[in-house]
């Protein structure tokens, strides 16, 4: 932990790059260089959006774990996936993983591919919407295990990395103050990966049958995650005051600013 800034510490051999290559894991980048209302950047080495990560090799895992410096894994799947795709060898690694499912309401356990029934034609705006409501405690135990200093680095998941991933992503940045042009852009860069994302996602059980890229469930596109945002500005003033509402303290949220914004 960083005495003077409360943050929690950078990893320097990553630091200033936004994606983080691997062999087996499609959609990895770290949170930070991303420009803060009033001046500053959110932190690099400190919090990383990925897709899966059951596939990852040897290999990878020492990069998470060397380079990243990786200690805390949040898995944003449904249950179901999970018993059905695994970790790979994540899972026996020293590394805590917290599954802490992003869907649409407390009681649902659908897979990832129910999520929307046809996956060509969907509203990707209300369907993030709806993961928001219905997933106020799973994301606010996701800020605090960010803002633990004993947890870090952390890293959050879920398929893809795209509208679970997507959703808590645009909650944290915005919470700290990040630009929504800035929070729109870091979303739209999984198109670079979409592709490689969509091919292996195809072959697991659990997603097969994903459309092509750029289409229904696959679309990435800037203007949702833009309108995205004004609708919880609209309805709930930001989502600073959404943690708040639902059971984020002060001093928590503090505390997340701390570790997620380099002035």
């Amino acid at each position: 932990m960083n005495s003077a800034s409360g943050a929690s510490p950078r990893h320097p051999s990553v630091a200033g790059q936004r994606w983080v290559e691997f062999a087996q894991i499609d959609n990895l980048r770290d949170l930070g260089g991303l420009p803060v209302l009033g001046g500053g950047t959110t932190r690099f080495g400190v919090v990383y959006r990925s897709s899966t990560l059951q596939q990852a090799t040897a290999a990878d895992l020492d990069r998470l774990f060397d380079t990243l410096g990786l200690r805390t894994v949040i898995d944003l799947r449904l249950p179901d996936e999970v018993e059905r795709e695994g970790y790979g060898l994540i899972g026996e690694a020293a590394v805590t993983i917290a599954n802490l499912p992003i869907r649409k309401s407390p009681q649902s356990s659908l897979a990832a591919r129910d999520l929307v029934p046809d996956k060509t034609r969907v509203d990707m705006v209300d369907l993030y919407g709806q993961l928001l409501r219905g997933s106020p405690e799973h994301i606010v135990e996701s800020v605090r295990l960010i803002i633990d200093p004993d947890r870090a680095s952390v890293l959050f998941h879920c398929a893809a990395g795209k509208d679970r991933t997507g959703v808590l992503a645009a909650v944290l940045l915005d919470a700290v103050g990040v630009d929504h042009a800035a929070i729109a852009h870091d979303y739209a860069l999984t198109n670079e990966r979409m592709q490689r994302v969509r091919d292996r996602l195809d072959a697991l059980p659990s997603y097969e049958g994903l459309p092509p890229v750029s289409t229904g469930i696959l679309a990435v596109e800037p203007s949702v995650m833009l309108r995205f945002l004004d609708n919880i500005h609209t309805e709930y003033g930001g989502t600073a005051k959404w943690l708040l509402a639902n059971g984020l303290s002060e001093q928590e949220l503090d505390r997340l600013r701390e570790v997620l914004v380099e002035p």
